[in-house]
C-alpha cells in the first residue's frame, strides 16, 4: 500500500513538472508568433503569469475549487494554508475539507501542485491573444483575478463536486476547465482591447503581421507537445500503467492527425503549407483530445484530431475576417477546440476503453444523455467565464486602462513597458526613413527613393 502511494506521488509530481515546463513552450510560441519589438514583453508576461496565478490559487483559488461547499463553489478551507489535512502520514485516509479530491491517495500538497500548474496554464492562454498592445500591470491584475474567481469556479463545477459533475459531465484533463476557460477570458479581453494598430486597412481587410521567429515557435510547440504527456496522463493522479499508456497514445494520435489535416487544409485554402497553421494544428489536436483522452479509442482520437486541425485553420481565418485580432491564434486553438473536444466526448466515449469507467457516447449506443451534459457544461462555462471576464476587463479599462499608447505600440512594448529589448544590436544604429516613395514603371524594377538619416538610438 505504502509503495503504491509513493509511486503514485512520484508520477503526479513528475507529470506536474512536465505541465510546469509547458510555460516555456507557451513563452516560445508566443514570442515567435509576434514581432521582435515585443519579445521582452511576451517573455516577461509568461514569467509573471505563473507567479501571479500561483499566488492567487494558493491564497483562495484552491479552496473555492476543491473545498467542501455547494454546487457553485467551495466554502471550507478557503485559505489553503489554514486548511491542511491533519493526517500527513503515508497510507492514512484523507479526512480534510477537500473531499472532492480525496479519490486519489497522494499527499495533499502533491494534489495541490498538480492543480496549481493547470491553473497557470489556463491563465497563460490569455497572454498570447492580447499580445502586442496590453499594459503589463493590467494583464497581471487580470491574471490574479482569473486565478481566484474564474478558473476555480468552473473547476469546482466540474472537478470539485459541483453541479456539472452531478450531471455527469466529463472533462478528464481540461478541454473545458483549462482551455475553454482560458479561451473565453482571452476572447473577452480581445474584444475590449480591439485589434493592433495596422492590422486592418481602411476597407477592413486584414493585413498579415508575421511573427519574427518561427524557429523558436516551432521549438515551443515541441515543448508543449512533450508537456501534454504530463498534462493528460498525469490527470489519472495514479501510476496506473494501463490508463497512462492508453492516454499517452490517444494524446499523440490526435496531435499527429491534426498536424496533417491543418497542413492539408491550409495548403488548399492558402496555396502553401503554412507552418504557423501546422504548429497551431498540433496544439488544436492536443486541446481537442484533452477532455476525452481517457474515454475514447485510438481510432476516435484520430478522427477528433483530424477535425481539430481543420477547425483551427478555418477559425483563424474567420476571426481575422470579423476583426478579432489574436496574434498567436490562441482563441482558435484553445476555445474553439476546447469546445469541440468537450462535445466529442459526448460522441465518442466508450465505457472502459482505457481502463476508466464512463458513460457511452452517442456513436457507441449511449444516446444523447452524455452529449447533453457536455453541451450544458459548455454553455454554462461560456456564460460565466465570458461575462465575468468581460466585466472585469471593462473595469480595468475604465480605471487604470488596459491598452498602451499608440506611440508605445508602434515603438514596441519592450522599450515602453520594460526599457529593454531582446535584440539590442538591431537598435544600436537604426536608419530612420523620413520619406519613402515607390514607383513601379512598366517593365522596370521597383525604385525606392528614401532619405536615410542614420542616428544613434539613445
Amino acid at each position: 500500500m505504502e509503495s503504491m502511494v509513493v509511486m503514485d506521488t512520484l508520477w503526479v509530481l513528475i507529470a506536474g513538472m512536465l505541465v510546469f515546463f509547458m510555460n516555456l513552450g507557451f513563452a516560445m510560441v508566443e514570442t515567435g508568433f509576434t514581432r521582435a519589438k515585443n519579445s521582452v514583453n511576451i517573455l516577461s508576461k509568461n514569467f509573471i503569469v505563473f507567479a501571479v496565478s500561483s499566488l492567487g490559487f494558493l491564497v483562495l483559488g484552491w479552496g473555492l475549487m476543491f473545498g467542501d461547499g455547494n454546487g457553485f463553489m467551495g466554502l471550507k478551507g478557503l485559505f489553503f494554508l489554514t486548511g491542511l489535512d491533519n493526517s500527513p502520514n503515508i497510507g492514512d485516509a484523507y479526512n480534510g475539507v477537500y473531499s472532492a479530491i480525496s479519490w486519489t491517495g497522494v499527499p495533499l500538497l502533491a494534489k495541490f501542485f498538480f492543480q496549481l500548474v493547470f491553473c497557470g496554464t489556463a491563465a497563460t492562454i490569455v497572454s498570447g491573444a492580447v499580445a502586442e498592445r496590453i499594459k503589463y500591470h493590467a494583464f497581471a491584475i487580470f491574471v490574479f483575478f482569473m486565478a481566484i474567481f474564474v478558473y476555480p469556479i468552473i473547476g469546482h463545477w466540474i472537478w470539485g463536486g459541483g453541479w456539472l459533475s452531478g450531471l455527469c459531465m466529463l472533462d478528464f484533463a481540461g478541454s473545458t476547465v483549462v482551455h475553454s476557460v482560458g479561451g473565453w477570458a482571452a476572447l473577452a479581453g480581445v474584444l475590449i482591447l480591439g485589434p493592433r494598430f495596422g492590422k486592418y486597412n481602411d476597407d477592413g481587410k486584414p493585413i498579415p503581421i508575421p511573427g519574427h521567429n518561427l524557429p523558436i515557435a516551432n521549438i515551443g510547440v515541441f515543448v508543449l507537445w512533450l508537456g501534454w504527456f504530463g498534462f493528460n496522463p498525469g490527470s489519472t493522479m495514479a501510476a496506473d500503467p494501463v490508463s497512462i499508456s492508453h492516454i499517452v497514445m490517444t494524446t499523440n494520435t490526435a496531435a499527429v492527425a491534426a498536424i496533417l489535416s491543418s497542413t492539408i487544409i491550409s495548403w488548399i485554402l492558402l496555396g502553401k503549407p503554412d507552418l504557423g497553421m501546422t504548429l497551431n494544428g498540433c496544439l488544436a489536436g492536443l486541446v481537442a483530445v484533452t477532455a476525452g483522452c481517457a474515454f475514447v479509442s485510438l481510432s476516435s482520437a484520430l478522427i477528433i484530431g483530424f477535425i481539430a486541425g481543420i477547425l483551427v485553420v478555418l477559425s483563424v481565418i474567420w476571426f481575422d475576417h470579423i476583426k478579432i485580432d489574436d496574434p498567436v491564434g490562441a482563441i482558435s486553438v484553445h476555445l474553439i477546440n476546447g469546445v469541440f473536444g468537450t462535445l466529442a466526448v459526448g460522441l465518442f466515449a466508450q465505457d472502459g476503453i482505457g481502463g476508466v469507467s464512463s458513460p457511452n457516447g452517442l456513436f457507441y449506443s449511449g444516446g444523447f444523455s452524455l452529449l447533453l451534459s457536455q453541451f450544458t457544461g459548455i454553455i454554462a462555462t461560456a456564460f460565466y467565464v465570458f461575462l465575468i471576464s468581460l466585466i472585469f476587463w471593462f473595469i480595468l479599462k475604465s480605471t487604470i486602462g488596459i491598452r498602451v499608447s499608440l506611440h508605445e505600440e508602434i515603438q514596441g512594448l519592450d522599450i515602453g513597458e520594460h526599457g529593454n529589448t531582446a535584440y539590442p544590436e538591431f537598435l544600436s544604429r537604426k536608419p530612420i526613413y523620413s520619406a519613402i516613395g515607390i514607383d513601379q514603371g512598366e517593365g522596370s524594377s521597383t525604385v525606392i527613393k528614401s532619405i536615410d538619416k542614420k542616428e544613434n538610438i539613445k
